[in-house]
């Protein structure tokens, strides 16, 4: 069975991003398993998955536009600027809906985020959560994201993305925000932000990550369904070829630049034909394309050369 491609996971509460890679390597029968940003052990949401020489890929899914629901805890604030967090002060301030609407959308566009103590990013060779967990405390530096855009929800509507009240501090007023935003962008750090601006602090509660790239919660599947479809032999039905996650248009490379396209050598315009039928999915004005042997086998992911339009050179091999 060929298990080269992507999952889009379902990620429920109480996992951490490793338990799943865990436990599709061992459904999918392959070591070739990786995710494509981490969701924290008490998020939810899509988690897109690489399978087989698909991880060669995941740079490219991360390097997609992500977009949260998230639960905003006001009159508190966490050394996690989560719930999971120790409280560190309280406020009894209350804030009214266009008041708090407008804090949010002071961070639309591009901004500088310190990422927050307990996150996966390393500072000399040490990830800030396990010297978080020593009590260490470093300096931060802010790094450039981009908020696309905030919009506030009512909890009905939160809980249509799958993100409800959690049930931690119920007397705390809070609010709902849906974020569209660049990889690399901590929404607790925002969360935490937005509590700074109002002047009564703030935590992140509950969070849902409804969209990472084309992979949407409409079509993720939970473990429950994925350990289903492997028991029947299905697990191919619900894999998302590599070609379909990116919509660039189909190639073949002549008979005799097919030994320059294999070794991942550059091809002159003059060796590459693309399948006019497939122009429809022309992504950039062709300026990546999926090369085929001639007898259609993929050989990887080849680009325009930089700054002409004379080469394709190649960016994944397969």
């Amino acid at each position: 069975m060929n298990n080269t491609g992507f999952l889009n996971v379902y990620k429920e509460k109480g996992y951490t991003s490793h338990d799943v890679v865990a436990i599709l390597r061992k459904l999918a029968g392959t070591k070739k398993v990786g995710h494509t940003g981490t969701l924290d052990p008490n998020a939810q949401g899509v988690l897109p998955i690489c399978l087989g020489r698909a991880t060669k890929l995941a740079d490219h899914i991360m390097a997609e536009n992500k977009t949260y629901v998230a639960e905003v805890i006001l009159g508190m604030t966490t050394d996690s600027y989560d719930i999971t967090g120790e409280v560190l002060s309280k406020s009894t301030t209350l804030v009214n809906a266009s008041k708090f609407a407008h804090a949010a959308a002071q961070f639309v566009g591009d901004i500088m985020q310190v990422p927050p103590m307990h996150s996966a990013i390393k500072i000399n060779g040490k990830k800030l959560y396990e010297l978080a967990r020593k009590g260490e405390v470093v300096e931060r530096k802010p790094r450039a994201v981009t908020i696309h855009h905030i919009y506030v929800l009512s909890p009905e509507q939160a809980a249509a993305y799958h993100c409800w009240q959690s049930e931690a501090h119920p007397s705390l007023q809070r609010f709902f925000i849906k974020v569209d935003c660049s990889k690399g962008t901590y929404i607790r750090s925002l969360c935490a932000d937005i509590g700074t601006v109002l002047g009564c602090g703030a935590t992140m509660g509950a969070l849902t990550r409804t969209r990472s790239g084309i992979f949407s919660l409409e079509s993720a599947k939970t473990l429950d369904e994925i350990r289903s479809a492997a028991s029947t032999n299905d697990l191919h039905n619900i894999i998302m070829p590599v070609a379909a996650a990116f919509p660039y248009p189909r190639a073949k490379v002549s008979p005799d630049g097919l030994r320059m396209a294999t070794n991942g050598n550059a091809l002159p315009n003059g060796m590459i034909t693309i399948i006019e039928n497939e122009l429809h999915v022309v992504h950039e004005n062709r300026k990546k394309i999926w090369l085929h042997t001639p007898c259609g086998d993929l050989i990887g992911l080849f680009g325009r050369a930089p700054e002409e339009n004379t080469r394709w050179c190649a960016e994944v091999m397969f």
